[in-house]
């Protein structure tokens, strides 16, 4: 809480720990990441083990990593290595946005419920919340990240900055999470609330009488000239008001005299986090709660097909491969987690279809026609924009095509949404001969080989009869795990020696150089050589298809280092792959100030002229306790390689912050080196994503959502340090949506220059949908640039806010024996009624506790009969009905006996319990 949070590193590790951004959870200090992970890991656990018995198998993790998290939640029938890359991403997505609220919003009184903003803040939970859950009925689980992030900062700041603690209250204020339901006793701007405190560390400056009534009340940040008279501030190193009354309320960090309302505040904010993600987590249902939070097999197969007439080769290939990809990874943690298609031609392309089921991708991709073309360049950048848009991060992005594009102007935009998503993108680049090949120019494919490098793919150059051959690749990379070990390229080719590090963890270890009239010698750590000559040597099987040399090394390889010797006059790149639990993530920040200084994540190039900073997350097999890092550094990818070794500092549970205080010139990656305790191996990881520095600086944030027909505004500013003078603004979505923005701007030397972009989702666009917006300011001369990617929902307005009504009918537990013991036989039955009363209606009954059946009349009658009949063995029942617009109810019957007779616990109407909730809760 930077705000219950001491000072917030902007989320971006699992954990507090030991820096100067962090106070140290172990003297006591929590933060919004840590009250977040509390909460968040909690309700994965439930999900999981609700999901784990369903499919019937035991929730038992090993261990707290995230990868032993994922493991034991997709469960012991699925064999194999599984990362827990995207979960942890998807945490990170979470931590990161939660953070930027002390950036961007510092001075939001709404976003931290300071100055007695309590409707306002209110309205920025709940209308979050709506936007959440449109996004994942939409299946935008990033966006849904990002709002989730930002929401839970503000529910997670009422506790720390206003007097609810003070009050005596221990629970959530369940109010702020219900519109339907009123905030009330709020103290009026007339009321003081607090006495002075002249030293600034008062136990409890709340004035007696708003105690006694139970007033809500929050301290002020203003200055005295807006601060109501009387009224409390903020108070602590933050504090702006020097003021009568002196002092504050906020418990931001525990000090000597507030240790106890400090962790009362922890203690409810974590609560209250909790009650927020079980709300969403009963409307999403279980599997789409966890699929949000990234607990999934890490690979998803991503393709983006030209159907244009001369494609059908190629399109029968792709068929064959998703066959091959369903039906050999079934119940195996390589099976994909999600399909993704995109077609694309000449003028069309999409739309984008993604799916969780084999059987509709089967469908999707048999239906596949091809048509239109004639004139040789395709879509092909229109398409890929909609799959990277629409693929989780550090996704495989495969495309098929003949042709280059059409559309090249997206190029930039292109390097823009691979840099923000870290995801790689190869292409497979077909031919009907060399004859055609010479007609087309002796480069046409030149801008895909650019972004395939610039995003660490591969560019493959193939004849159509070779293609089966060549979709082996993608069958080697479509996989869980996936690591790069080293890539490397050559423009112009000349001899090298290249060596890389393989530890024990790697498994199904492959190498792949393209380019033409190459010769390479493999050597192995025991001196052993095989050459590009041997098919089938010593070390790994080499097959030569088009301009691609794949080599599969043998099982039974050595650990330690290798070394490759490539030699060719012509370009060539080279990358070494394998399947490993040990990777990481990493995003580059910068530091800012105010009253809760911390780390920002940026969305494009990381500043020139000065030291970069990166946030790294490390994983392993048993967590990053398991593993020390001895090296992380920038490296140049094309030749003459240039190395730039970090400064590291811990962060704790495997998060490191590195400053790299000179950048190599021209474009880089990450690489890093440690050693998995484990196995008691040296590892070697690099990035894929290539990073460059730039003197520009882009600023921007999404903190609502737009609505269907409306047009949305978003402020955005533009500096850079280098020269002044015009730059060229282009912005671009993945919708198609209707945008005006200006079209060049004048900048000043070291002044930011603030204009705004209007976009207008039309009408008809359904709520939950998520648009990506990127835009782009290049100086005049086109010599440097920048970009920032945004991702903004749009969500129709609602005013159905009233949860279904759930009235238990009876209960014949009559049956049930006193003695637990002796309950098998015996069964008892409950009959409850349903209604969504004027609201949108009952969409979804799903059982969320218990052992027995659940049946219930048509969805559509206005009084839906619920019947549940169980074994006396499970005592408890809870079942939840969700209205079409995400409005959760819920039905909870118990029989547990409490000595004598059976128990007759009847379930209030849920007006009724929430009536009492809200009467108890009421401050």
């Amino acid at each position: 809480m930077t705000s219950v949070l001491g000072i917030s590193l902007l989320g971006l590790a699992l954990m507090a720990g030991p820096t100067m951004a962090f106070l140290s959870i172990r003297d006591g200090v929590s933060t919004h990441v840590s009250i977040t992970r509390t909460a968040v890991l909690q309700k994965v656990a439930e999900a999981c083990r609700v999901v784990a018995k369903k499919d019937g198998h035991e929730f038992q993790p090993t261990g707290s990593s995230p990868e032993e998290l994922v493991q034991a939640c997709l469960g012991p029938t699925a064999t194999g290595e599984v990362s827990g890359v995207n979960f942890l991403s998807a945490l990170q997505k979470i931590y990161k946005q939660n953070g930027l609220v002390d950036h961007y919003f510092v001075n939001s009184a709404p976003h931290h419920f300071n100055s007695e903003a309590f409707l306002q803040g209110r309205a920025l939970i709940t209308e979050g919340m709506v936007a959440i859950k449109a996004n994942i009925r939409e299946q935008n689980f990033q966006a849904a990240r990002e709002t989730l992030g930002r929401v839970l900062h503000t529910l997670q700041d009422f506790y720390s900055h206003s007097n609810w603690v003070e009050l005596g209250y221990t629970e959530p204020y369940t109010n702020l999470i219900h519109p339907d339901m009123l905030l009330e006793n709020l103290a009026d701007v007339n009321t003081a609330t607090c006495s002075d405190c002249a030293s600034g560390t008062c136990p409890n400056p709340i004035l007696p009488n708003i105690l006694k009534e139970k007033k809500l009340t929050s301290g002020y940040m203003e200055t005295s000239s807006t601060k109501p008279k009387g009224k409390c501030s903020h108070g602590g190193t933050a504090n702006l008001d020097s003021t009568v009354p002196h002092g504050g309320i906020n418990k931001d960090v525990p000090r000597s005299d507030n240790v106890a309302l400090h962790n009362a505040a922890v203690n409810a904010a974590t609560a209250a986090s909790r009650e927020l993600l079980e709300d969403i987590r009963s409307a999403a249902g279980d599997n789409d709660f966890l699929r949000m939070m990234g607990i999934a097999r890490s690979s998803v197969v991503c393709f983006v097909i030209d159907t244009t007439g001369s494609m059908s080769d190629e399109i029968d290939e792709a068929r064959e491969l998703v066959y091959r990809i369903i039906d050999s990874r079934k119940g195996t943690q390589d099976e994909p987690s999600e399909y993704i298609l995109v077609p694309f031609n000449d003028p069309s392309f999409g739309p984008m279809i993604r799916t969780t089921d084999p059987d509709k991708m089967k469908k999707e991709i048999s239906e596949l026609k091809v048509n239109g073309g004639g004139d040789i360049p395709e879509m092909c950048l229109s398409g890929l924009q909609l799959a990277l848009t629409g693929a989780p991060d550090y996704s495989e992005i495969y495309v098929f095509t003949d042709a280059p594009p059409k559309d090249i102007i997206l190029k930039d935009t292109i390097v823009a949404l691979v840099g923000n998503t870290k995801s790689s993108v190869s292409y497979l680049l077909t031919r009907k001969s060399r004859r055609r090949r010479r007609s087309l120019g002796a480069s046409p494919f030149e801008d895909y080989k650019d972004l395939a490098l610039a995003s660490g793919g591969l560019a493959i150059q193939v004849l159509k009869t070779e293609l089966p051959d060549a979709t082996d690749v993608i069958l080697d990379t479509s996989t869980s795990a996936l690591v790069t070990v080293l890539q490397r390229t050559r423009n112009p080719g000349k001899q090298e020696t290249f060596p890389f590090l393989l530890d024990e963890s790697l498994q199904n270890v492959t190498i792949y150089i393209t380019g033409t009239s190459i010769t390479f010698t493999l050597t192995n750590p025991a001196g052993v050589s095989q050459s590009n000559t041997e098919a089938s040597g010593k070390l790994g099987t080499i097959q030569t298809v088009g301009n691609l040399r794949r080599v599969r090394l043998n099982a039974d390889k050595q650990t330690g280092t290798w070394q490759i010797n490539i030699n060719s006059n012509q370009p060539y790149t080279f990358k070494v792959t394998g399947q490993s639990t040990i990777t990481f993530i990493y995003d580059f920040v910068e530091s800012f100030k105010g009253p809760h200084p911390g780390f920002a994540v940026l969305s494009g190039r990381p500043q020139a002229g000065q030291p970069a900073t990166l946030m790294i997350s490390v994983m392993g097999r048993k967590g990053p306790s398991f593993m020390t890092l001895g090296y992380i550094g920038l490296v140049t990818v094309s030749g003459p390689e240039a190395v730039t070794k970090g400064t590291m500092t811990d962060m704790g549970v495997g998060n490191i912050l590195v400053t790299v205080d000179e950048v190599p010139e021209g474009e880089f990656v990450v690489i890093l080196r440690g050693t998995d305790k484990v196995s008691n191996t040296e590892f070697q990881r690099q990035s894929t994503t290539q990073m460059s520095v730039s003197k520009v600086n882009i600023q921007a944030v999404v903190d609502s959502s737009a609505e269907p027909g409306k047009a949305f505004k978003l402020p955005f500013s533009v500096m850079t340090q280098g020269s002044g003078g015009q730059f060229h603004i282009s912005a671009r979505n993945d919708r198609n949506f209707s945008m005006s923005y200006p079209s060049s701007l004048t900048l000043t030397t070291g002044k930011y220059t603030n204009d705004t972009l209007t976009i207008t989702p039309p009408a008809s666009t359904p709520s939950g949908t998520d648009v990506t917006l990127t835009v782009e300011a290049k100086s005049s001369s086109g010599a440097d640039s920048n970009y920032i990617v945004l991702r903004l929902s749009v969500v129709t307005k609602i005013t159905d806010f009233v949860q279904p009504l759930c009235e238990v009918v009876s209960v014949l537990a009559d049956d049930c024996p006193q003695d637990v013991s002796q309950c098998g036989p015996f069964q008892w039955e409950l009959s409850a009624n349903l209604t969504d009363g004027n609201g949108t209606g009952i969409e979804r009954i799903s059982l969320q506790q218990g052992d027995g059946t659940l049946s219930y009349t048509s969805l559509s009658a206005p009084i839906i009969q619920a019947n549940y009949n169980a074994s006396c063995c499970s005592q408890i029942v809870e079942f939840v009905a969700v209205d079409k617009v995400g409005n959760v109810g819920k039905c909870y019957q118990s029989i547990v006996h409490l000595g004598g007779p059976p128990a007759l616990t009847l379930s209030l109407p849920l007006w009724l319990c929430l009536l009492v909730s809200a009467f108890v809760m009421r401050p």
